[in-house]
C-alpha cells in the first residue's frame, strides 16, 4: 500500500560556504602576503577496518600515481594488504609505482629518507607508526633535499 505524499524537502546549502569563500577577495590567490610554500611532509591517520582504510586511501594513491611527473610514486613498507592485485583493482598506474621494503638492518624510516634524498620520487609514502617529532623532521629535510613530498600514513 502506498501513501501519496508530496516530498518537499529543501536541499541543504552544502556548498554555500565554499562558494562564498572562493568569491571573497581577501582569499584571492594573487595576494602577495599569502605563503605559497608547499609543505614537504604530510601525515594521514586512518582508523578502522583495513578494507575501509584502503578504500579511503585508494583515490589519494591513484591521484599520486597519475601525477604528471617523470619521477616515481614510492611506497615504503606498505601493509601486507596493499598488494599488486590491490593496486591494479584500485586503478593505480602501476608503471609509475615503486614498492620498497627495508632489508637487513635498515629501518623503514632510513629507507624512506634515502628514497626522498635521491629525488627520483615525486612522493614517498611511508607507513611509520608511531612517528616521533625527530623522525618527522628527518623526513621533511630529506624531502626538501630531494625536492619531493613525504606522506606518512598511520593506520590504527
Amino acid at each position: 500500500m502506498q501513501f501519496p505524499q508530496a516530498m518537499k524537502h529543501n536541499q541543504l546549502p552544502l556548498f554555500d560556504g565554499f562558494l562564498a569563500a572562493t568569491a571573497n577577495p581577501l582569499l584571492s590567490t594573487d595576494k602577495p602576503w599569502l605563503d605559497e610554500r608547499i609543505e614537504a611532509f604530510s601525515e594521514l591517520s586512518l582508523r578502522g577496518a583495513t578494507g575501509n582504510c584502503l578504500t579511503l586511501l585508494a583515490p589519494i594513491l591513484r591521484e599520486l600515481s597519475d601525477k604528471h611527473d617523470e619521477r616515481w610514486l614510492t611506497l615504503i613498507a606498505p601493509p601486507a594488504s596493499l598488494t599488486q592485485a590491490w593496486l591494479r583493482d584500485a586503478g593505480l598506474n602501476r608503471e609509475r609505482i615503486l614498492l620498497l621494503h627495508p632489508r637487513g638492518e635498515q629501518s623503514a624510516l632510513q629507507l624512506a629518507q634515502e628514497a626522498l634524498k635521491l629525488g627520483r620520487s615525486h612522493t614517498v609514502v611511508s607507513w611509520l607508526h608511531p612517528l616521533e617529532r625527530q623522525a618527522r623532521q628527518q623526513l621533511e629535510r630529506a624531502a626538501a633535499q630531494g625536492q619531493a613530498q613525504s606522506l606518512n600514513i598511520s593506520l590504527g
